[in-house]
C-alpha cells in the first residue's frame, strides 16, 4: 500500500470501496476541506492500487496532480483500455453542494463545481458584499445560480465553504497588502529559533509558536444527514464524516509545520500515519476543556455521556474525558496546544522512518520552541514544559483507543466511511 511508503507500480485500476459513501445532494453530501490553500483536487483514479485524487494524502501534500493529468500522463494502452474506460464511466458523478452541477472536486472544503468555486474565491478575495432583491431565500440551481449572488454566497457558506481556504495573497498586487506578519521558511526548522520575539496581545511568542498560531486551521461544522432516521446511526455517520474532514485538514496543516516539508516524502507520510489520530484527539480535547462532561468534536457537534452510551462510544468517551481533565488542570492555552500538536506530529513511533536524524532534529527544534515560550510566559513554573511533554504518552494511548473503536465500527459495517479514513485506520492496525 502506497501509504506505507511502498513504490509498487501495478498498473492503473479503479478501486471499488465498499465503505466509501456515495454523494447525495439532498442530504448534505460528503465533503472534505482542502486545507489551507485554495488548490483543488479532482476525483482521481488509482495508480498502483492507490487513489491519487482527493482522498490521497500524497496528493494533498503536493506531490501529485489531479486524476485527469495522471490519466493524460499514463501510457496510451492503459487509458484506452475498454475495461478501464467502462469502469471510469461507471464511477458515480458527485454534485456541487451549492448549485447541483457536476462537482469538479473539493474546493474550500466542499464538493463543488468550477463555477461556484470561482464565484466563492472572487467574492472573498474582492471582499464583495451582495444584497438580495427579494427575501434572502432564492433557489440556487445550475440554471439559476447567477440570478442572485447574495443567496448564492450565503449557500456557499451554509454548505461549509471555508473563507480560510482562500489565498488572499493571490489577489492581483495583493501580496504586500495581505502579507502575514511573520514570514518563515517552512522547510528550514533552524530559521525559527531566534532571539527575536513578536508580541501578540499580552503574550510573547517566538517565531515557531506565532507561525503555528497563524497556520492553525479554523473550526469546521457538522452537517448531519437528515435522511438517516436512526439517531445513533446519524451520530456515528456525522462523527466519521467530521473525522474524515479533519483528517484532510490535518494533512494540509502538516505542510505548514516548521521543518516538516524538509523531510522526505516517505518520512512525512510515516509521521502522518503514526500521529494523525493523536492530532485529532488533541483537537477534540482542547476544544472540550471549557465544557462540563461533554466532548466538542466540532463547534456545533457535542457528545454527552448518554449519547455515547447509546452509540457504543462510552468507553472512548470516558478515556477522552480523562485527558480533557488532565489538560483542564494544567490550564493549557492555545499557544501550548498548537505547539503540542506539532510535537505530536514529530513524535513518531514509526519503525519506517528513513532519516531519523532529521526527524529528531525537528523534535528538538519544536521542544526548544515550547521551552522558549514557557520561559517567557510561564516563568513562575520551571517545570511546565516537562509536565506538558509528559502528557504525550497518555495522548498516544487515548488515540490508540480511538483507533480501536473506529476499527470496530468499520467491522460492524453499520455506516459508510471514506477511503482515506479507512486507509489511515488500516495503517494503524
Amino acid at each position: 500500500m502506497y501509504l506505507c511508503g511502498l513504490s509498487q507500480s501495478l498498473g492503473l485500476q479503479v478501486k471499488a470501496e465498499p465503505y466509501s459513501p456515495t454523494f447525495q445532494m439532498d442530504t448534505g453530501g460528503y465533503f472534505s476541506p482542502g486545507g489551507l490553500s485554495d488548490t483543488s483536487s479532482s476525483y482521481g483514479v488509482s495508480v498502483g492500487g492507490q487513489s491519487q485524487g482527493l482522498d490521497s494524502p500524497t496528493a494533498l501534500l503536493g506531490y501529485s496532480d489531479s486524476g485527469d493529468k495522471m490519466l493524460a500522463d499514463s501510457p496510451p494502452s492503459l487509458v484506452e483500455d475498454p475495461t478501464i474506460q467502462c469502469a471510469l464511466r461507471s464511477v458515480p458523478k458527485r454534485l456541487c453542494l451549492v448549485c447541483g452541477d457536476t462537482a469538479s472536486g473539493y474546493h474550500y472544503g466542499v464538493a463543488s463545481c468550477e463555477a461556484c468555486k470561482a464565484f466563492f474565491k472572487r467574492t472573498i478575495q474582492g471582499n464583495i458584499e451582495y444584497s438580495c432583491p427579494v427575501v434572502n431565500d432564492c433557489e440556487i440551481t445550475k440554471r439559476r445560480r447567477k440570478s442572485c449572488q447574495a443567496c448564492r454566497f450565503r449557500k456557499c457558506l451554509n454548505v461549509g465553504m471555508m473563507k480560510e481556504g482562500v489565498r488572499l495573497d493571490r489577489v492581483r498586487g495583493g501580496r504586500q497588502k495581505y502579507r502575514r506578519p511573520v514570514e518563515v521558511d517552512t522547510a528550514d526548522p533552524c530559521s525559527y529559533i531566534t532571539s527575536h520575539h513578536s508580541v501578540l496581545g499580552k503574550k510573547t511568542m517566538n517565531k515557531v509558536v506565532s507561525h503555528l498560531i497563524l497556520v492553525e486551521p479554523g473550526d469546521i461544522f457538522a452537517t448531519p444527514d437528515p435522511s438517516v432516521l436512526d439517531n445513533d446511526l446519524r451520530t456515528l455517520t456525522t462523527l466519521c464524516e467530521l473525522i474524515n474532514r479533519k483528517l484532510l485538514m490535518t494533512i494540509g496543516w502538516a505542510k505548514h509545520v516548521p521543518g516538516f516539508s524538509a523531510l522526505s516524502l516517505a518520512d512525512q507520510m510515516a509521521l502522518l500515519q503514526s500521529a494523525w489520530m493523536e492530532i485529532l484527539v488533541l483537537g477534540i480535547v482542547f476544544r472540550s476543556v471549557t465544557l462540563s462532561e461533554e466532548l466538542a468534536v466540532a463547534e456545533n457537534f457535542l457528545l454527552g455521556r448518554e449519547q455515547c452510551r447509546s452509540t457504543g462510544l462510552l468507553h472512548l468517551y470516558n478515556v477522552l474525558l480523562q485527558l480533557v481533565k488532565k489538560y483542564k488542570k494544567t490550564r493549557l492555552d492555545k499557544e501550548e496546544y498548537v505547539t503540542l500538536k506539532a510535537m505530536a506530529l514529530a513524535n513518531s513511533d514509526s519503525t519506517s522512518i528513513e532519516n531519523m536524524e532529521a526527524v529528531l532534529s525537528l523534535q528538538d527544534h519544536l521542544h526548544e520552541a515550547l521551552q522558549d515560550y514557557e520561559r517567557e510566559n510561564h516563568g513562575e513554573d520551571n517545570h511546565r514544559s516537562g509536565k506538558l511533554l509528559m502528557t504525550l504518552p497518555l495522548l498516544r494511548q487515548t488515540a490508540n483507543e480511538a483507533v480501536r473503536t473506529f476499527c470496530q465500527i468499520r467491522l460492524e459495517g453499520r455506516i459508510p466511511m471514506h477511503k482515506l479514513f479507512l486507509e489511515m485506520l488500516e495503517a494503524k492496525m
